[in-house]
C-alpha cells in the first residue's frame, strides 16, 4: 500500500542574500505537483506553508545572517514534520533555500537513524569559521552533523543528528578551500562530478545505497542547482557542469526502487531567474520519478 503523500511549502530566502527562493514552493505547486502525484496513485495532503518572516524583518549581518530567524522556520518546519513521521507518511518539502533541511532533517532522525543523500553542486559544510559569506544556506550539513552555532545544531533536539558516515553528497562540483579541507577529513561520502563522470550515474547511486544499507530509512535533500544550468535555469547559485536531465531521473529512479525513502527536500528555486518555470517543471518530474513513476 502506498503511503499518504503530505506535502509543506518553506517559502524562506533567509539563509542567503540573493531574493526569490521564497518563490520556489510556489513554482512548484503551479507545475501541478499534487496531481502528478495522485496520478501516480497516491493520496496527496497539501499542508500549505510554514510562516517565514520576511528577511526585511532581521538585518542580516557578521558571520550568521539571519541566525534568529532561520532557527525559527526550522523548528517550526521540525514540529510539523515530525507527525508526519510519526503516522509513517512520506513528506515533500519545497523550498526555499537549502538551510530548511536542517528542520527535516531533524525531523527525520528524532526517531530513529537515517541516511542522507545529499543531491548538490555545493558541500554546505560551512561553518561560522569558514563561511566566506555568512549565509546560513552554506552551512546545514556542517550542523546537521554537530558542527556551528549552536542555534542551528540544536534544532528540533540538542545536538548533533546525523554522523557524517550516514551522508552521501551527489553531484559536488564548487566547494570554498576551508570548507573542502573539513569535508576531507569528515567522513562524509562524496562523489564530485568528476566521479559521476567516470563512474557514471547508476554504479554512483548503487554504491550510495550500498553505503546507507543498514539505515532504516532514506531522506532525499535536492538542491536544484546539482543540475546543469542548460537544464534548470532557474535556481540561486548556479553551477556549469551539473547533472544532465537523465543523470538526475536516473538517480531519483534507483533510489526509489530501493523502497526506503520516505522523504524529499527539493530547494534553491528561483523563479525570477526561470525560463517559463522549467526548473520547477523538471522538480516535479523528478520528484515523481523517485515516487515510482517509469518509462515502462
Amino acid at each position: 500500500m502506498k503511503p499518504t503523500v503530505r506535502i509543506i511549502g518553506v517559502p524562506m530566502d533567509l539563509g542567503q542574500n540573493r531574493r526569490g527562493v521564497d518563490m520556489g514552493p510556489s513554482a512548484i505547486r503551479y507545475a501541478g505537483l499534487q496531481a502528478r502525484l495522485e496520478r501516480l496513485g497516491y493520496q496527496v495532503f497539501d499542508q500549505g506553508n510554514v510562516q517565514v518572516p520576511n528577511p526585511e524583518e532581521e538585518v542580516a549581518e557578521g558571520k550568521l545572517r539571519r541566525l534568529k530567524t532561520v532557527t525559527a522556520a526550522c523548528q517550526a518546519l521540525y514540529a510539523m514534520a515530525c507527525t508526519f513521521i510519526e503516522h509513517d507518511e512520506f513528506g515533500v518539502y519545497l523550498g526555499g533555500d537549502h538551510s530548511m533541511s536542517i528542520g527535516t532533517i531533524a525531523a527525520a532522525a528524532h526517531k530513529e537513524p537515517v541516511g542522507i543523500v545529499w543531491i548538490d553542486a555545493h558541500g554546505d559544510f560551512n561553518t561560522p569559521e569558514t563561511t566566506p559569506s555568512g549565509n546560513i544556506h552554506g552551512m546545514p550539513v556542517a550542523a546537521l552533523v554537530g558542527d556551528g552555532a549552536a542555534d542551528l545544531v540544536n534544532v528540533g533536539f540538542a545536538g548533533a543528528k546525523i554522523h557524517p558516515a550516514q551522508i552521501v553528497q551527489i553531484g559536488i562540483r564548487d566547494l570554498d578551500q576551508p570548507e573542502r579541507e573539513r569535508l576531507l577529513r569528515s567522513g562524509i561520502s562524496v562523489y564530485t562530478m568528476r566521479h559521476l563522470d567516470e563512474l557514471g550515474m547508476a554504479a554512483v547511486a548503487r554504491r550510495a545505497l550500498d553505503r546507507l544499507r543498514h539505515l532504516p530509512r532514506i531522506h532525499v535533500s535536492l538542491d536544484m542547482d546539482s543540475l546543469d544550468p542548460d537544464e534548470a535555469p532557474g535556481v540561486g547559485t548556479p553551477v556549469p557542469g551539473g547533472l544532465t536531465y537523465r543523470e538526475a531521473h536516473l538517480l531519483m529512479e534507483i533510489l526509489g526502487d530501493s523502497g526506503r525513502v520516505k522523504s524529499i527536500d527539493v530547494v534553491e528555486i528561483n523563479p525570477i531567474l526561470d525560463d517559463a518555470n522549467r526548473t520547477a517543471e523538471l522538480a516535479v518530474e523528478l520528484i515523481a520519478s523517485l515516487l515510482g513513476q517509469r518509462i515502462l
